[in-house]
């Protein structure tokens, strides 16, 4: 065999074995089950987040700016039409997607990204109905005020009574001189809070900062670094958020209203490189963490499930990890947490975790095109 034909053999040799790698599901071993992480799909690029309708399809976005739709297992072709443009360039693009409460009727369905600007970027909601693989009717109902890098949060959740609830990040503005001056302590701008609106971008009379001076009526919390993940217990309503550290001190926090979490003030990290940032871990008015990890795992998505295919899971919050490419479960206590299991590693970077409504956990997966894009957590047996 000649040099070029055995390069040829090579090659194509190791398609065949990646593409076999897709294919299969891995076996893992928890404190509770043994389970399978079944790939369910691959042909996506970089998957930021993911909602499943109600006839069981699952929408998709890709960072890139494209919306996708999986039916049956299978990965539509053609992308959803009438996305908004996005600027995809470093940490933004086409990120976070959420389905209207009364979808059913109203056919409403909503994307965060990040929407370029005659100088720069920022975190911006669009909403759009959704018919025969179209959005029309696409509107901004939320534009952050905020300027910066990268770190635009952008998750979304809707709570019980229909409010619809956006993460904005920092802008990865520098935590230098007065801490206390930093824009996430300043609820002037949106950089570094979670905001609460109406399902059509109102402001709703009762939040927080309403009527004060300079404010921002849409912020419910303040003093984020970066929340990329955000989650709900629909039994009790409570909303559960995690955001990104510095170096360490990545953090799951229990959001309540006009809280204050403190970034940049107080913290578990170090900046990079080792600096100190902080002065303290905790402050008087400031909301310490209700879980937090040093090392860094780069916290993205989380999920409260509430599924019968892991009865034994119910009530643990699911966190993926970017770094170590892990999925942590977290056990409550009520409103702390009693322990913490790393499930497993090495199965992509956890950028998105979703309940399915047929139980079992789905995790979108922050790669490449020819890597599993979306993964299946069931139960070893089939459940």
């Amino acid at each position: 065999m000649n040099k070029r034909l055995f390069f040829v053999f090579i090659f194509g040799l190791c398609v065949a074995l990646g593409q076999s790698a897709v294919a299969q599901s891995t076996t893992h071993k928890s404190t509770e089950y043994d389970f399978n992480a079944v790939p369910v799909v691959s042909g996506l690029e970089n998957v930021w987040g993911m909602a499943f309708l109600p006839n069981g399809d699952l929408l998709v976005t890709e960072r890139p700016g494209r919306l996708r739709i999986v039916r049956n297992g299978v990965l539509v072709k053609d992308a959803v039409t009438g996305t908004p443009t996005v600027h995809a360039r470093g940490q933004g693009g086409l990120m976070d997607v959420a389905v209207h409460p009364n979808f059913a009727s109203n056919r409403l369905v909503y994307l965060s990204y990040s929407k370029p600007l005659e100088q720069g970027s920022t975190t911006a909601v669009a909403r759009g109905r959704f018919e025969n693989g179209a959005l029309t009717d696409v509107k901004d109902i939320f534009v952050a005020d905020s300027k910066g890098g990268g770190h635009y949060g952008s998750r979304l959740v809707f709570d019980n009574d229909g409010y619809l609830y956006i993460t904005a990040g920092d802008r990865q503005a520098s935590p230098t001189g007065d801490l206390t001056a930093h824009p996430s302590q300043d609820i002037s701008n949106h950089q570094g809070t979670i905001n609460r609106i109406h399902d059509d971008g109102r402001i709703p009379a009762d939040n927080p900062f309403v009527g004060q001076r300079n404010a921002k009526g849409s912020i419910w919390s303040f003093g984020h670094r970066n929340p990329q993940g955000i989650t709900i217990d629909r039994a009790t309503g409570t909303i559960w958020a995690t955001e990104h550290g510095p170096q360490g001190g990545d953090e799951l926090n229990l959001i309540k209203k006009a809280a204050n979490y403190g970034w940049p003030v107080v913290g578990q990290g170090v900046n990079y490189g080792g600096d100190i940032i902080h002065a303290s871990t905790r402050k008087e008015g400031m909301e310490p963490p209700v879980h937090y990890w040093v090392p860094s795992i780069a916290t993205a998505g989380a999920l409260f499930y509430t599924g019968d295919k892991f009865p034994k899971w119910k009530g643990n919050i699911f966190v993926g990890g970017m770094v170590g490419q892990q999925l942590a479960r977290v056990t409550m206590n009520g409103a702390k947490s009693a322990s913490e299991e790393t499930l497993f590693a090495g199965q992509g970077r956890i950028r998105a975790i979703t309940q399915g409504p047929d139980g079992y956990i789905y995790l979108g997966i922050d790669g490449r095109a020819d890597k599993p894009g979306i993964i299946r957590l069931q139960p070893s047996g089939g459940n």
